[in-house]
């Protein structure tokens, strides 16, 4: 149509391909080599995610795939603000998807001490949907999970032109690289990355209302993300609310971020801040408010949105939530 020139696709993906290489592998090893598709090859392209979303709507514009790991739907959502700023197009799908519930994957991960090993005795033993469990005591990991989350951004122009209304406002994107451990967060980038994110917006870190916290529910990652938080807003941190929505759905790795994207900007339509399930205190986090259990009535415009990748790359945007 029309838009079709003027539209981009970026989304991202942090293993891409993963489901169709095996497969592949399964029929090479069971039936032989002439039983490997010969869409093997473009279903691995990581810019296959794009691509086909592209090919299906008819976009004509820019289509790649941002690939950075767990933070890649920020950086798809991040740079395709900046391509509507720039003039390159008006309309961008930005988000990410990973399918990685496969058996190589999720053992890779557990041999990796990534993922939660429950074990009898565990909480999550008895009761599997209490394994994911953010800035709580007792976190051991995260719980791998799948999913696919899109976000359609405008040039502002676009909106009345076509009869849209926005739900939100990318007011600032930071990124930076930590240049320093494959899975290791380091804290210096992550608080320049938060930092950016907010002067980019032209805000102070008390302006932010929300944060949605990156949250994976591991015992040292979930105690850096606070740190580095309560190193850019200081005491304030106290009274901004944060919570992590993989406590609810798991950690989708490329799409992780969209997805909470999406909900952040669903709860600041709805006035709801969704909360950190499965919590039981963690004396470490005293002075984090991280929306114990239950989710919360509560009016706010402006939240932020951290996600970091392995590789040390990370991605923080802030959105306003808008009315009109």
């Amino acid at each position: 149509g029309e838009t079709g020139p003027r539209t981009a696709c970026l989304i991202g993906s942090a293993i891409n391909g993963a489901d169709a290489f095996r497969v592949a592998m399964l029929n090479f090893q069971e039936k032989g080599p002439l039983k490997i598709s010969p869409f093997l090859l473009p279903n691995l392209c990581a810019n296959l995610p794009s691509g086909k979303a592209g090919m299906l709507l008819g976009f004509t514009g820019p289509i790649f795939s941002p690939q950075g790991a767990c933070a890649s739907g920020n950086h798809a959502i991040g740079i395709g603000a900046r391509m509507i700023r720039d003039g390159d197009c008006d309309f961008v799908l930005a988000g990410g998807v990973d399918t990685p519930i496969l058996p190589e994957i999720i053992h890779g991960f557990t041999n990796m001490n990534a993922t939660i090993k429950v074990m009898k005795g565990d909480r999550a033993y008895a009761d599997p949907s209490q394994a994911s469990r953010p800035f709580s005591h007792d976190r051991r990991g995260f719980v791998l999970s799948e999913g696919a989350g899109v976000i359609v951004l405008a040039a502002e122009e676009m909106l009345s032109r076509h009869g849209l209304r926005a739900r939100a406002e990318v007011m600032g994107v930071g990124w930076t690289s930590d240049a320093y451990h494959f899975t290791k967060p380091n804290p210096q980038t992550i608080i320049r990355g938060i930092r950016e994110a907010i002067d980019d917006a032209g805000l102070a870190p008390e302006d932010i209302e929300y944060i949605n916290a990156h949250g994976t529910s591991t015992p040292k990652g979930d105690l850096a993300e606070i740190d580095c938080l309560r190193e850019v807003f200081g005491k304030e941190l106290e009274n901004i609310p944060l919570s992590s929505n993989k406590s609810q759905i798991g950690h989708t790795l490329g799409a992780a971020a969209a997805i909470e994207d999406a909900l952040t900007i669903e709860g600041m339509q709805r006035g709801i801040i969704l909360p950190t399930i499965n919590h039981r205190p963690d004396p470490l986090f005293a002075d984090i408010d991280c929306v114990p259990n239950e989710a919360r009535t509560r009016r706010h415009e402006m939240a932020l949105s951290n996600a970091f990748g392995f590789g040390g790359t990370n991605c923080c945007i802030v959105f306003r939530g808008t009315s009109g």
